[in-house]
């Protein structure tokens, strides 16, 4: 899926410095939609789910107390981000990564600690996800990942990211849960509905943004889905790799594409490098 055009990113027109959120940073503080960006979105969806398997087994600390630690540790990583003053891929994939794990538990607690039904959950999601758009649309007049050169912009996509994990780790588990249709042929399913947006969006016009956020969301339970089936145990319908082992080899390939990218700068949107050039 590639980025989204100009011309597709907002309603009314490029922002401006006398726009509703104030002061605009010389640079966009996310990565251009590559390839490169598909592939370490859903390494890191996997991560999550993995990660969070492992620190719930291994910490001690139960599901909240996993979920307490890691979502101060997400802060403190979110802070940082906020405070760089242009896209830095590790720190940037680093928060992603992050909040794939945090995202993952709070699912989980609802569901296994509180109770609440998958159906519930899914709803709630994706409700409150449909705010935050609204919201977000409202003030800036776009949704475009291409224009994330404010703190306002920045703190309502990152919102967005946290609950498109949250809303498609309960609706990746609903699946599973109706369907049952087991780890792999989930992750089958859920790459066919992203392939399924990328063919409607280069053959049938589909708004760019929209099947942004929508292939966004569906990463999510395709990567948790590749994660279960390579770290479950073979009689669970896995290859029994185990969350150790699969959480590490994602983690290396993980940071092998961000050091490339770091090195390259593949991943720097255009007009970026055009006032670089300028400077």
């Amino acid at each position: 899926m590639t980025s989204e055009t100009p011309e597709t990113a907002t309603a009314s027109g490029p922002a401006t410095a006398s726009s509703p959120s104030g002061h605009r940073l010389r640079w966009n503080k996310v990565p251009e939609v590559t390839v490169y960006f598909w592939v370490i979105k859903v390494l890191c969806t996997t991560v999550g789910e993995t990660a969070a398997d492992m620190l719930n087994e291994k910490l001690g600390l139960g599901l909240t107390g996993v979920s307490l630690l890691m979502s101060v540790v997400l802060a403190v990583v979110l802070v940082v981000q906020f405070r760089t003053a242009a896209y830095r891929p590790g720190v940037y994939w680093l928060a992603v990564a992050l909040i794939s794990i945090v995202g993952t538990l709070i699912s989980d607690n609802l569901t296994d600690n509180m109770g609440v039904p998958l159906t519930t959950s899914t709803t709630v999601f994706a409700v409150v996800l449909a705010i935050v758009f609204t919201v977000w649309y409202r003030r800036e007049r776009t949704l475009s990942i291409h224009s994330i050169d404010s703190l306002s912009r920045e703190s309502f996509y990152w919102l967005a990211v946290l609950f498109t994990f949250a809303l498609g780790t309960a609706a990746g588990d609903l699946v599973a849960e109706r369907m049952d249709l087991g780890y792999w042929l989930s992750a089958v399913l859920f790459a066919l509905a992203i392939a399924a947006i990328a063919v409607a969006r280069f053959t049938l016009d589909l708004n760019a943004v929209w099947s942004f956020w929508i292939a966004y969301v569906l990463t999510r339970p395709l990567g948790a889905s590749v994660g279960d089936y390579l770290s479950q145990p073979t009689g669970d319908g896995g290859l029994g790799l185990g969350t150790v082992v699969t959480s590490v080899v994602f983690l290396a390939v993980i940071l092998g594409l961000v050091a490339y990218l770091t090195v390259t700068r593949k991943d720097v949107i255009e007009r970026e490098r055009l006032g670089e050039r300028a400077a």
